[in-house]
């Protein structure tokens, strides 16, 4: 049976750490996986800039679930020589941050092309990711997101047998927003997922709303996984029900940042947060 920990990207509470801290604590989250570090990208802190962070953190009781970093958020084409100095640079954070686990991507496809053109590309560099943090203790997390190559659960499962040594970070309303059916994902996915992403979103719009409030399966998914996984699971919320600063940077257009405009909203940022974390809790005291 699975150990549920519960994380959060606070930064969609705040961009500052100290409200991020805040926001945690008063939710009943114990870590956190940071990406907006009071105005700067996780992914482009110093080392003394990590391990004043981590100092913070520790200061306050706040683990640290993974670094919640962009790599593998650039075009398949793109230079992937200059991507992999800021892969090192995230394996020294994690390391700092005391954590074992970096969320990746793989890579955004060019619009109307098959990913099948790019699987070798990508299997390769993604391979190179992975390799980079396997002398430190540090895994390679990949995200199934929109737009790229592990977008839908079938590229994302080809991912993982080629990579045995990649893990899996399961997010629901990432495939809703790209139409596959979570049900379905989960089935071909469990036996290799590492943590979870919580977020939902409506099929017929993509739409992001609190967990439960969608087609994301989300109760039932997280119902089999404590019951079939084992050890300490990490459960990170990532809202997105409002928008917040630094969102747009992270999203290519058409993708979650566009579908913000829902049934859902809230008066500030902190509120959303809270409504997010309140679903959250509300299905596992469910089981």
């Amino acid at each position: 049976m699975a150990e549920f920990i519960l994380s959060a990207f606070a930064d969609e509470a705040s961009p500052a750490v100290d409200a991020q801290i805040a926001a945690l604590k008063a939710n009943g989250l114990t870590h956190l996986e940071p990406r907006n570090v009071d105005g700067k990208n996780v992914a482009d802190l110093t080392a003394d800039e990590a391990k004043a962070l981590r100092k913070r953190l520790d200061d306050a009781g706040i683990g640290v679930s993974s670094v919640g970093s962009p790599l593998g958020k650039i075009g398949v084409r793109d230079d992937f020589e200059a991507h992999m100095e800021q892969v090192k640079r995230c394996v020294e954070t994690a390391c700092i941050l005391g954590t074992e686990n970096v969320r990746m991507f793989s890579f955004y496809i060019p619009a109307g092309d098959d990913p099948a053109i790019y699987r070798d590309e990508v299997i390769d560099r993604v391979g190179r990711m992975v390799e980079a943090g396997r002398p430190a203790g540090v895994r390679m997390c990949h995200e199934n997101e929109k737009g790229i190559y592990g977008d839908i659960a079938a590229r994302c499962r080809d991912l993982l047998d080629a990579l045995p040594d990649l893990y899996c970070v399961f997010d629901p309303a990432n495939f809703i927003q790209c139409g596959q059916k979570v049900d379905e994902g989960y089935a071909l996915l469990k036996d290799r997922i590492t943590y979870f992403h919580v977020k939902d979103a409506i099929m017929e719009t993509g739409a992001v709303v609190p967990a439960g409030k969608g087609d994301g399966c989300v109760a039932a998914v997280l119902r089999d996984a404590h019951a079939s996984m084992d050890g300490k699971v990490f459960l990170t919320l990532e809202p997105h029900l409002t928008v917040f600063d630094g969102l747009a940077a992270l999203e290519q257009k058409g993708g979650t940042y566009d579908k913000l405009k829902n049934v859902f909203t809230y008066p500030t940022n902190e509120a959303a947060f809270k409504a997010a974390s309140d679903a959250l809790h509300e299905i596992l005291g469910s089981f």
